[in-house]
């Protein structure tokens, strides 16, 4: 996924154990867990809040976009629903 999430470089740089931030966000640390590891499919914006207020960060700061590498492309992604859109409006 071209997401990355860089929970785990802001938690070190704050020296914030892990589950002193799940506490403070009001999260489990198994859900904060799967966030840290990119193992989330999405995040409230609300829990995006509460990890910026906590460790005093922006989202950016968090989030980030890098592209797929050649050949890691899901089938059936994002770029099969765009050729699809593409497709259903000229006939």
């Amino acid at each position: 996924m071209p997401i990355i999430v860089d929970i785990d470089v802001m938690v070190a740089k704050r020296k914030m154990p892990v589950g002193v931030l799940a506490e403070r966000i009001g999260i489990t640390p198994a859900n904060l867990a799967v966030l840290k590891n990119g193992r989330a499919k999405a995040v409230r914006f609300t829990t995006l809040a509460a990890l910026c207020e906590v460790l005093e960060c922006q989202p950016g700061d968090l989030l980030r976009w890098e592209p797929d590498g050649p050949g890691d492309e899901e089938e059936g992604g994002a770029d099969a629903d765009r050729s699809a859109a593409r497709g259903a409006g000229s006939s």
